[in-house]
């Protein structure tokens, strides 16, 4: 589903103009990667969390030259769903 659909969606289930809808879905965004930016994690509760997850030091091969390479630590945004999104999900199957 692209950011389009969701927009579309939302318009229909709410009636809300697609122009209105549209700037408060990207607002929404930039305040969640804004946070995520400033190491915060969001919390949407019955969906997940937007959380940053560290990652360490590793060394990593490159087999086409037969070297090993060094990976620093580092920062990664993670999305980790809730435990009712997760049975909803199973509920699906």
């Amino acid at each position: 589903m692209t950011k389009a659909e969701i927009v579309n969606e939302v318009a229909k289930a709410t009636g809300i103009e697609k122009v209105t809808v549209q700037s408060v879905f990207e607002a929404s965004v930039e305040a969640i990667k804004g946070s995520i930016v400033k190491n915060e994690p969001v919390y949407l509760r019955g969906f997940g969390s937007f959380i940053i997850k560290h990652r360490a030091q590793k060394a990593a091969r490159n087999i086409t030259k037969k070297t090993t390479i060094t990976i620093p630590a580092h920062d990664i945004p993670a999305f980790k769903p809730s435990k009712a999104f997760i049975a909803e999900l199973q509920e699906q199957k």
